[in-house]
């Protein structure tokens, strides 16, 4: 009997348990039914494929086979033994289709396409394992989730739609394609049409929707308030610092002790200044100027002390570590440290004795460093600028400080042209600001450049970053290399900057790629021909779009786009997390100290670079939302623009004068059928061959705007279209 029984239960009974583990083990990730196991076995016969089924119902009651929906199975993940050359680590980076992209950190690896159906519940963000799919002659890898190692984050803003049973979420943030189920007595009394945090709870293997459940109501949508908020919570970021840690800060002495001063160099009979926007309300860096003869200048780089004020695992610093950078809306300002130390003790506003970290030269008119020094210091600011004022002085060579403020900008500028000469980019940068009303309606748009005064500043904070990185990165064969933060630009991948380099050349540019330093002068030479003309908007985009991203991190491969050996971030300890870890760092290592732990350290620079990349979504996503309040009233009205990007959907459009975004829909194009050419950023007209391309000036009209998806719809109008 007993025997009986056993080979009632053995999986392998029947002549086919081999065999049918052999397919699902040759295709792990994919579900299969009896019959398509049946067709791989070329077997056809009723009674034979009943022994299949058999055999597969065996082999799920072991355990061997995970049974799916509809009589699917696949194979348990313990029972693969996967070639780990085919498994890699990375990040989802999640389109509104449902479709994926992989990207590798720290990898010269092509992004990995993860098809929809291939994503295994990952979202936005997500680090995951992926298994790539054998090499096709498809233009890119591709692969499939196997396993989701960490959630970028499990809180979602969005609105619940109500129903009799049960609600459902649909998300602001189009990269998560998916509603939330949200059973009713999981709404926590949040009404038909409200914004609300949802916080996903379950999601079942074979299940399309996830569950989830109201963990706090926002209001309804329109409300600037509820707005942003919204904007913040889904990039986890909070308006408000808690009790415990307001309480902490309240604690903190606003007078410096005498004996503080004592073991501080003194710089407070230097004449000093910061130099900041219109409206700041923080100033963390400050310039002094000291003329020491023989054509030869003392030029300090004074940093606000936070360090000294704020103290390693105090509740303080927990919640600084934990939001690693201020938050630029708008219409606000969301500070990494309390308001009593970010806009008070630490700020170094002007007629008051201020803590510092400094970094200070004796140099030449032509920026020749000839001594430097990097310590502790004291300082008393003598006035407070803003960038205009000096603008100012700089244009007319006359005004309060003109002197000094006209020496710093020559020693500036031969900063910069060594900079260049070694080959540093230079890349151009535009900033959209709003006028608001007193309700914080956009009722004006405009845009910001760079100008001498902002480069003076920039100028010399990018000398004390190098320099303090050269202070610890610096080593020789006989010291061990203490581990340390820094800012880290990867050079570009080769199949982007050749792919580049052929469609600029269709325009009749080219660039030299014999070397790093050929490449970026002639990338340079490129954004001076392009000046003033009409693909300016277009080449200076894909040149930024072939660049990878700045990030922090204790492997120093220097920085490509300044062309610096070493740098990292010393001089915004107030409002980036990283400056601060690098200042008690340089403290540390200066007082003879071992080097700290480089894995922790690590995981540190990790969540400082994806803390900084968040803030910039959230930024952007203010912006996005306060283009399309501005526009929302205009609709109608016709705007100049140029072409700023081109997908399958439509042509985006940017508005000369607004810089407001939005999109042309394929649907409105009327006048001929257009295909998309996306290997040339353009869309082409089949009958009549009318080309519609990336930098392309145009003639739009607004059809219609969603304020609270942020989104612009435009459309072409006279002879654009």
């Amino acid at each position: 009997m007993s025997k009986k029984k056993y080979k009632k239960e053995d999986p392998f009974s029947s002549n086919y348990g081999v065999k049918i583990i052999e397919i699902f083990t040759k295709y792990p990730y994919q579900y299969f039914n009896y019959k398509q196991i049946a067709t791989r076995l070329n077997v056809y016969s009723k009674e034979e494929r009943t022994i299949i089924a058999n055999s597969i119902d065996k082999l799920a009651n072991a355990n061997i086979l995970i049974k799916g929906g509809r009589g699917r199975y696949k194979i348990n993940p313990i029972h693969i033994k996967a070639d780990e050359s085919n498994i890699i680590t990375g990040r989802i980076n999640m389109k509104q289709t449902g479709k994926a992209y992989l990207t590798v950190e720290n990898s010269k690896m092509e992004d990995v396409f993860i098809a929809a159906n291939n994503t295994a519940h990952a979202l936005n963000g997500d680090l995951v394992k992926v298994h790539l799919f054998p090499a096709r002659r498809a233009k890119r890898p591709e692969g499939r989730v196997i396993e989701i190692i960490k959630r970028h984050k499990i809180h979602f803003v969005g609105t619940i739609k109500t129903s009799k049973n049960i609600s459902f979420f649909v998300p602001d943030d189009v990269s998560m394609p998916i509603d939330v189920l949200i059973p009713n007595e999981a709404l926590h009394n949040a009404k038909d049409g409200q914004k609300v945090v949802v916080k996903l709870n379950e999601w079942h293997e074979n299940a399309r929707n996830p569950f989830g459940e109201v963990v706090q109501v926002l209001g309804y949508p329109g409300d600037n308030e509820v707005e942003m908020l919204s904007i913040l919570i889904d990039q986890t970021f909070y308006n408000q610092f808690s009790e415990e840690v307001e309480k902490e800060a309240a604690l903190i002495p606003t007078q410096i002790d005498e004996n503080e001063i004592l073991r501080r160099r003194d710089f407070r009979d230097r004449f000093t200044m910061t130099i900041d926007p219109a409206d700041a309300k923080d100033f963390d860096d400050a310039i002094s100027f000291k003329e020491l003869g023989d054509k030869t200048y003392e030029v300090g780089i004074h940093i606000a002390d936070v360090s000294f004020y704020v103290k390693p695992n105090t509740h303080i610093d927990n919640e600084a570590y934990k939001r690693a950078t201020s938050v630029y809306l708008v219409d606000r300002t969301i500070p990494m440290l309390p308001e009593k130390l970010s806009n008070g003790i630490c700020s170094l506003s002007p007629n008051e004795d201020k803590l510092c970290f400094s970094a200070v030269f004796v140099m030449d008119i032509e920026g020749r460093i000839q001594k430097q020094w990097i310590g502790k210091s004291i300082i008393n600011s003598n006035r407070r600028f803003n960038y205009e004022e000096v603008q100012t002085i700089i244009e007319n060579r006359k005004g309060e400080y003109a002197t000094e403020i006209l020496t710093l900008d020559t020693i500036a500028k031969a900063l910069r042209k060594q900079r260049f000469e070694k080959g540093s980019i230079n890349f151009h940068s535009e900033e959209v600001k709003f006028i608001l009303d007193e309700k914080a309606k956009p009722i004006g748009v405009y845009t910001k450049e760079d100008n001498d005064a902002n480069h003076l500043i920039e100028d010399f904070m990018l000398l004390a970053n190098r320099k303090v990185a050269e202070l610890i990165g610096k080593v020789t064969a006989k010291e061990k290399a203490k581990a340390f933060i820094y800012r880290v630009h990867d050079q570009p991948l080769e199949e982007k900057i050749n792919k580049f380099n052929e469609f600029i050349q269709r325009l009749g540019y080219s660039l030299q790629l014999t070397s790093r330093k050929h490449l970026a002068d002639s990338i340079n030479e490129l954004f001076i021909a392009i000046q003033g003309k009409g693909e300016q908007k277009l080449i200076e985009q894909l040149t930024i779009r072939t660049m990878q991203r700045a990030i922090y991190s204790t492997n120093n491969i220097g920085h490509y786009g300044l062309a610096f050996k070493h740098y990292t971030h010393f001089t915004s300890p107030i409002r980036r997390y990283p400056d601060l870890m690098v200042h008690r760092l340089l403290e540390r290592y200066m007082d003879g100290k071992p080097s700290v732990n480089k894995e922790e350290l690590s995981l540190k620079c990790k969540h400082a670079t994806e803390m900084e990349q968040r803030a910039t979504d959230a930024e952007r996503n203010s912006i996005k939302y306060k283009q399309a309040e501005y526009l929302s009233d205009k609709i109608g009205e016709t705007f100049n623009g140029l072409i700023s990007g081109v997908s399958k959907w439509g042509i985006w459009v940017e508005l000369k004068e607004s810089k407001c975004e939005g999109m042309v829909s394929v649907k409105t194009l009327t006048d001929d059928f257009y295909y998309l050419d996306e290997d040339n950023y353009r869309y082409i007209g089949q009958q009549t061959g009318k080309i519609l391309r990336l930098g392309d000036d145009v003639n739009v009209k607004v059809r219609k705007v969603d304020i609270a998806k942020k989104q612009i719809d435009f459309i072409f109008v006279n002879d654009k279209q």
